[in-house]
């Protein structure tokens, strides 16, 4: 093997690893300072998901949709104004 073939090689991996990283849930220090906010998510921003027949991140298929939560800071879901209401630290029934 040549080292062309070698940095190849170790770009592929490179390249597989970092997409790997990219579909995991969030590390415990991504979410330090964070809460779950449900019913604040724009369509498919949501960070994960809740309920029967959703699955995670970017799944959401409406605006605010109360199934779905978003990271936000600590101390700001609450005070979150959307159409329909403001953001919850629980999953809450929006219109569909």
């Amino acid at each position: 093997m040549n080292r062309r073939s070698v940095n190849l090689a170790l770009a592929g991996s490179l390249a597989s690893a970092l997409t790997l990283a990219a579909s995991l849930p969030a590390s415990a220090a991504d979410t330090a300072g964070k809460e779950k906010c449900w019913g604040v998510a724009l369509k498919g921003q949501n960070d994960c998901a809740a309920g029967a027949g959703t699955t995670c991140a970017g799944t959401s298929k409406v605006n605010y949709d109360g199934k779905h939560w978003k990271l936000v800071p600590a101390g700001t879901c609450t005070t979150m104004k959307t159409p329909y209401g403001p953001g919850s630290l629980t999953p809450i029934k929006r219109p569909t």
